[in-house]
């Protein structure tokens, strides 16, 4: 069964997040652009599941918990959990790895934890728009570790693609999933034998994707939405 999907978008704990990319604002336009599920991935923190959660199961939408992290390299790399507190706990473990320094709000945007109301709760003061002491396979490694997936994200986009920071997909640990920016070229060969997400990277409401990307699944469950990203893709 077709499920159109966005699971990458940004909220406003991602200091380069859109102060108007609240839980609430997030799942309603995902609704109204009719989607069927999103995944939130801020920045080297999962703060603001709980609240996406809610909103999502307001709005009859399915939330995959997520979050992008950076690298040691600075390569971005998604990670996908089946809960939230799963998420939060490996978000607790990632903040050991983080620059010890605060986030300047001025020069790198606030980082607000919300509510599903989207009332402010707090302000995370740790720089989550900073690379992590995790080299790529050992942030990989971490993920796995907690029973998530580790997707690298926009492979062939920017200094933070995989393809274009390293030149290559690395052979350990095989990356059953990827994603692509669908309107750049991409190495073939980075592609093959795996799964292929086409995802907004939404920082702005207006940027969350449309009914454009579809997956296959057999239910709308984030445990057969993971098991799909987990399986070797048949060619």
């Amino acid at each position: 069964m077709a499920y159109f999907a966005d699971l990458h978008i940004h909220s406003c704990l991602s200091p380069c997040g859109d102060d108007d990319m609240t839980p609430a604002n997030i799942a309603g336009m995902a609704k109204i652009k009719g989607l069927d599920i999103i995944a939130v991935t801020d920045h080297n923190s999962a703060r603001n599941l709980p609240a996406v959660q809610s909103c999502c199961s307001a709005y009859g939408l399915l939330l995959l918990p997520g979050m992008e992290i950076t690298t040691k390299e600075e390569v971005h790399l998604l990670a996908y959990f089946e809960t939230v507190e799963d998420a939060l706990k490996f978000g607790e473990e990632l903040k050991k790895h983080l620059p010890q320094k605060k986030n300047n709000p001025r020069f790198f945007g606030h980082q607000y934890v919300m509510n599903e109301e989207d009332e402010v709760l707090d302000e995370e003061d740790a720089l989550l728009i900073g690379a992590t002491d995790l080299p790529l396979k050992a942030a990989a490694e971490l993920v796995l570790s907690f029973g998530g997936v580790p997707v690298p994200a926009h492979i062939n986009r920017g200094s933070n693609g995989l393809l274009i920071n390293l030149g290559l997909m690395p052979d350990a640990p095989f990356y059953t999933t990827v994603e692509s920016s669908r309107h750049l070229p991409c190495e073939e060969g980075a592609l093959r034998g795996r799964h292929v997400l086409h995802s907004s990277d939404a920082h702005y409401l207006g940027d969350i994707q449309e009914r454009e990307h579809a997956l296959q699944l057999r239910e709308g469950t984030v445990k057969e939405l993971l098991r799909w990203m987990r399986s070797i893709k048949s060619e």
